[in-house]
């Protein structure tokens, strides 16, 4: 048979010159073809072919047929899509004869039946950018879509989101797009793709529908969809998707999250509307430590806790007077409450006889690092070697060493009994009392820096640090004022006082005030109305850089009059747009430095990549001398992008990039930034670079880069850095000034034993503390000048990283609020946004009893059923409740 057909087409077509040439191999591939099909496929081509005829039949009895029986062809071979499905690809020529046809076809139920075939048929045939499977779709049946199979519902959300685009640049009406949305959404969060449901919604602007289609079982992961995704959406899309989400698990009774987003968007009304939604008082009391953690200042009122015992729980554990608690349970647990020398950190018995050589030079400022050194590793632990008298002998540690330091070392000695003690109010204030009885004037600003530092994140009824500092702010000598002004700052952080900003503001416009106290009061009204926008400080501010004269703003601390209000508008975006436009009008010497300044607080921690390019704009320049703007834009890159793990790698990148290319005054501020974007997290890569820098021939860099080796350590006792440090120490052993810094930053690798944190981000990496990160901008701020503020008499700057420090740990209590050991697992998180089934959480775990430290990435979960936390994340203090449906025998 089939060489006959050969011969007659070779004869009809020979006619033409070229067509025996062509046509015989066209005919012998299709055989070709059609030899290589299998019988079952041969017999399937053949008989779609033949319903394509029996389509086109004028009958439309036989019509229906056809097109039911090419419906169920389909159908059946779309429910697996590992490859195109068989009818798909032998109906592929006939795609143009079934669309003419149903041109011609009269209005019926039959014209829609044919154009739902189309529509299917259209996914793998019809052109690119035609939309083809949508324009039949819509032209089509009303059925359900989901029985055509998945890879056709995608197709179709992808068609709809671009002739969305269209219609509305068009502005032609969208209702028939939005119902088959629904539709597809339906299908979808049926079908565990609820990230495929979330991006159609967000691709129509119509995400309000979604919460219809949530149920039980999907909302969790819709959610934790939704929080992600936010981080790379720009605003305000990103506060409606977390709106969407906040709605989400109120509706789901799932407070605690809830509770996490309201944080997160920094709306007290949400935060109330978590507690007044809850009944449950043992829920109330989890919530108040995540607010705590938090550091927002939050009032507990008649409608969250009408019984007033109830009320005064929650205002205990809002106050955080039980953190030093916990944070000693921890140490004891964990068997670290031995004081440590300072000798014990330094290690010189490991080095080579060079180091121990160099110990005799310049005393003072060895003592001076061996005061704050003693303070970052017995911090919060109440008992030292230095300052805190030992119990046996009645003869006191602490007068000796407080005189081994020169003048404005003994402010930072006398500070430092007040980290010591840190978040013990009672016995902080009863040790630190003896200093206020003193002559010197430099060791009763240290006694009121240290009550501060002891009442740094403690609220409290009474207000003892105000009562005891008020006075102070208006004494006659300088340092006096400074001590009682930063101590006020650090110790009502975040919670907007107005006595304390009413103070401040008389002290700002005083014209007989010196620059320094100045400086510091900018700085503690930044930190007691951080982020909060309050115009009247802000004023103040402004009025205060206005009034300075030229060679006021020649001094390194006016820097901290426009990081005062930056901090203001910390994280808080768009809301500085008026005081940056004030800002214009600055003198041209501070005018740029503001204005980097308040645009990298606004945007810090939104991870606005817009902002960050219009900073890496400002490092580009060439400047001429004297110009110090690039610093805080270079610090800025860091606080903008450390929002998210991507972004944060981005980052790091740039900043090589700018220490390659960059002047010298942008390489000083690279280690700084580098040092803020891993703190307490020591990244190989960032180790590595700043061991680099650490021995550039700049001072100043080296200086930045072993202070960040100590922030991306601190709290770590990572061994590798505490070995370059220690081979830091030897090598710089006659440089006094870079000396201090390594000793500086051997002792925050080491801070609170390794037991506490200098990260501002927790809960999961999702929430910033404002309080701990503003501590960090402003000291990394003064890290920008480090010989005319650090390395002078304003060492003490450091006590601002106290605003940061926070115990790495997990503490589990009960419902009486009693430590409660249970087994938990901790391992590396891993992210687990839109993956399908229940993936594990964490991997490469081990099994500890609680209380437990978790190091920066790490994860925790209960290891037993006996117990159900209270919050989903595992940080910090968590109640478990016992689980009614455990049995001993499971």
């Amino acid at each position: 048979m089939a060489p006959e057909t050969n011969k007659t087409s070779g004869s009809g077509g020979a006619t033409k010159n070229d067509a025996p040439v062509k046509a015989p191999p066209s005919k012998k591939k299709e055989e070709k073809k059609d030899d290589d099909l299998s019988e079952e496929d041969l017999a399937l081509k053949q008989q779609l072919e033949l319903y394509v005829e029996r389509v086109q039949d004028p009958e439309p009895g036989i019509q229906k047929l056809a097109l039911e029986s090419l419906r169920q062809e389909i159908r059946s071979a779309t429910s697996s899509m590992t490859s195109v499905p068989k009818p798909l690809k032998f109906l592929r020529p006939h795609y143009g004869t079934l669309k003419a046809h149903y041109e011609k076809m009269a209005e019926a139920d039959l014209k829609k039946f044919m154009a739902d075939i189309l529509s299917v048929l259209a996914l793998t045939m019809s052109a690119e950018g035609e939309r083809e499977s949508l324009k039949y779709r819509l032209l089509g049946s009303e059925g359900d879509i989901g029985s055509w199979g998945h890879e056709y519902v995608r197709n179709l959300a992808g068609e709809i989101a671009q002739e969305y685009t269209k219609r509305r640049s068009e502005e032609a009406s969208i209702d028939d797009l939005i119902e088959l949305v629904q539709q597809i959404v339906a299908f979808h969060m049926k079908h565990n793709a609820e990230p495929e449901a979330v991006d159609l919604l967000m691709e129509v602007e119509d995400l309000d529908i979604l919460s219809k289609y949530v149920d039980k079982t999907n909302f969790k992961r819709t959610c934790l969809y939704l929080t992600s995704a936010a981080k790379y959406l720009p605003g305000p899309d990103d506060l409606v998707v977390l709106k969407i989400a906040y709605e989400i698990y109120i509706k789901f009774m799932e407070y605690a999250s809830a509770l996490q987003i309201a944080l997160f968007l920094d709306d007290l009304q949400y935060i109330k509307q978590v507690y007044t939604s809850c009944d449950d008082v043992l829920q109330k009391k989890q919530f108040s430590y995540i607010i705590t953690r938090h550091g927002t200042a939050f009032q507990v009122d008649d409608d969250i806790a009408s019984d007033d015992i109830v009320r005064e729980v929650l205002e205990e554990i809002i106050n955080n007077t039980k953190l030093s608690e916990g944070y000693l349970t921890l140490a004891r647990d964990i068997e670290v409450m031995e004081p440590k020398s300072p000798e014990d950190i330094y290690k010189a018995h490991l080095l080579d006889g060079r180091a121990s050589a160099g110990a005799s030079v310049d005393s003072a400022r060895q003592n001076l690092a061996a005061t704050f050194v003693n303070a970052f590793v017995n911090a919060g632990f109440g008992q030292d070697k230095l300052m805190t008298p030992p119990t046996d002998s009645s003869s006191g540690g602490s007068g000796n060493w407080l005189f081994k330091n020169k003048e404005h070392g003994k402010t930072s000695a006398a500070a430092s009994l007040g980290m010591i003690l840190m978040w013990d109010v009672d016995s902080g204030l009863a040790q630190l009392d003896k200093y206020f009885h003193s002559n010197d004037n430099h060791v009763i600003s240290g006694a009121l820096l240290g009550v501060g530092i002891v009442n740094c994140g403690i609220r409290n009824d009474c207000d003892p640090a105000l009562a005891l500092l008020d006075d102070f702010v208006d004494k006659e000598d300088p340092s006096i004022r400074i001590g009682a002004i930063m101590g006020l700052g650090i110790a009502y952080a975040g919670t907007q006082n107005e006595q304390i900003c009413k103070k401040l503001s008389l002290v700002l416009n005083d014209a007989k005030a010196p620059l320094d106290v100045i400086a510091f009061a900018a700085i503690s009204l930044g930190l007691v109305c951080v982020g909060s926008c309050n115009e009247v400080v802000a004023q103040a501010i402004i009025l205060s850089l206005m009034e300075r004269s030229e060679s006021d703003l020649q001094d390194p601390l006016t820097r901290f009059l426009p990081l005062g209000l930056g901090l203001l508008y910390l994280g808080k975006q768009e809301s500085v747009e008026a005081t940056a436009e004030v800002s214009k009008t600055f003198n041209e010497k501070i005018r740029k430095y503001c204005d980097m300044t308040l645009l990298s607080c606004a945007y810090a921690g939104t991870g606005n990549v817009l902002k960050v390019q219009n900073l890496l704009g400002h490092c580009a320049e060439i400047l001429e001398k004297g110009e110090t703007h690039q610093g805080p834009a270079v610090l800025g890159i860091a606080m903008i992008a450390m929002a998210e793990e991507l972004g944060l790698e981005m980052a790091i990148r740039s900043l090589e990039h700018l220490l390659q290319y960059g002047q010298q005054n942008i390489r000083r501020a690279v280690p700084l930034a580098l040092g803020l974007l891993c703190i307490s997290n020591p990244k190989v890569n960032v180790m590595d670079t700043l061991s680099r820098l650490s021995h550039d021939t700049d001072s100043e860099v080296a200086m930045a880069a072993v202070i960040s080796l100590g922030l991306i350590g601190a709290g770590t006792n990572n061994a590798r850095i505490a070995g370059m440090l220690r081979n830091l120490s030897s090598y710089y052993y006659k440089e006094t000034s870079l000396h201090f810094c390594v000793r500086i930053a051997q002792g925050l690798v080491h801070l609170g034993k390794g037991l506490l944190t200098l990260n501002p981000y927790h809960s999961d990496r999702f929430l910033l503390s404002p309080t701990a990160l503003a501590g960090l901008i402003t000291m990394l701020h003064a890290c920008l000048d480090m010989k005319e503020i650090i390395l002078r008499k304003y060492h003490y700057v450091l006590y601002f990283l106290v605003l940061a420090m926070q115990p790495r740990m997990l503490l589990t209590v009960d419902e009486n609020l009693k430590p409660l050991p249970v087994p938990v697992r901790v391992g590396q998180a891993v992210d687990v946004v839109g993956q399908a089934g229940r993936p594990k959480t964490i991997t490469g775990f081990q099994t500890h009893s609680t209380p437990v430290l978790l190091a920066a990435g790490d994860r925790a979960e209960l290891a037993t059923e006996k117990y159900i936390p209270l919050t989903p994340i595992l940080e910090g203090f968590v109640i478990l409740k016992e689980n009614p449906d455990y049995r001993e025998d499971q």
